[in-house]
């Protein structure tokens, strides 16, 4: 295989072999690559024109798809790639992009394009759980259409240098757009203990940085004598105020995302991955492991977009739980 989808690609050469260094399969990278040479031709058709909420949604999506650690489904992928290319032809048409053209260009384009690209990848996934939540900003929308565009054109050095640096200035803007949402939404984040110790009875773990999935598991739950437990990256969920008041957010379980399959292997509840956090799952707890919004796996079953979290609320619950405290 061949992947150099993120900046953690081996040796910074690309990954090559039987799998990249985040897990994926040849067949998978091959399909990321499709899905963003489909970007590039949507952000071509788009570009210079008025377009509307539903282009900006699909680059946006299309793009946090191809975040490390978010989606290893062959399907998933596929039908991304199936909703750019409608976008596409609503739009005229455009020619979408070959990626191994990246890959194989001269290194100095090749890093300067490449800068571009892992950084609206990133900025994707801070515009994405904003626009979830209502939020949305005009000047990112478009600057995704005009980086994406500007990687699928023969441009010098001295026409990318300047895209690289305005690439780090819109990112600055999303991250403070997500900042403005989440605290807007769910109030202004303090300092907070929180608890390692994981209560007796049924419960439940969330990894990843949707606030807005936790949100609503925190909802469905309430009352049901489910408690809930954040790993990884959701532990910054507890300085919430409107978060930290439901009183079954009951503390963090585990570490960093990169410790979850040793984390996960034994424990009696399952885990809801909901963004960029996850690992090739092992069959020791594939049985006890929900995707949702994004982030896919094959064989895992997975939330849709009715966020009916109850398959997860049931086997947390069948599971029973434990008392132990984590180190």
């Amino acid at each position: 295989m061949f992947c150099f989808q993120c900046e953690q690609t081996a040796g910074g050469k690309g990954c090559a072999g039987k799998a990249g260094v985040c897990g994926k399969q040849d067949h998978t990278a091959l399909l990321q690559d499709e899905l963003t040479g489909a970007l590039i031709g949507l952000a071509r058709a788009a570009y210079g024109k008025n377009t509307g909420p539903t282009v900006s949604r699909a680059i946006i999506e299309g793009l946090f798809t191809t975040v490390t650690n978010v989606n290893f489904s062959d399907e998933a992928i596929r039908q991304q790639v199936s909703r750019v290319r409608k976008e596409i032809n609503a739009l005229g048409g455009g020619a979408e992009y070959p990626m191994p053209s990246l890959w194989n260009d001269n290194e100095d384009i090749r890093s300067l394009k490449s800068l571009i690209l892992f950084g609206i990848r990133g900025m994707a996934a801070y515009a994405y759980h904003a626009l979830i939540l209502g939020f949305t900003d005009n000047e990112v929308n478009a600057f995704f259409i005009k980086a994406l565009n500007a990687i699928g054109e023969n441009l010098k050095m001295e026409e990318l240098l300047p895209l690289v640096t305005e690439t780090g200035r819109v990112n600055l803007k999303c991250m403070e757009l997500l900042d403005r949402t989440n605290t807007e939404t769910y109030g202004t984040p303090k300092p907070v203990t929180v608890p390692l110790a994981i209560e007796k009875g049924p419960f439940i773990v969330v990894s990843g940085h949707d606030l807005h999935d936790l949100k609503q598991l925190l909802d469905q739950t309430e009352g049901k004598g489910v408690n809930i437990y954040t790993h990884g990256e959701m532990l910054p969920a507890h300085g919430y105020p409107e978060l930290k008041k439901y009183t079954h957010l009951k503390g963090n379980f585990g570490t960093a995302w990169q410790s979850q399959q040793k984390e996960f292997d034994n424990i009696p509840a399952p885990v809801l991955f909901t963004t960029n956090c996850l690992m090739p799952v092992k069959d020791s707890y594939a049985d006890r492991v929900f995707t949702t919004a994004l982030v896919a796996f094959p064989g895992l079953a997975h939330i849709g977009e009715d966020k009916n979290f109850s398959p997860v609320i049931n086997r947390a619950l069948e599971l029973g739980g434990i008392l132990r405290t984590v180190p």
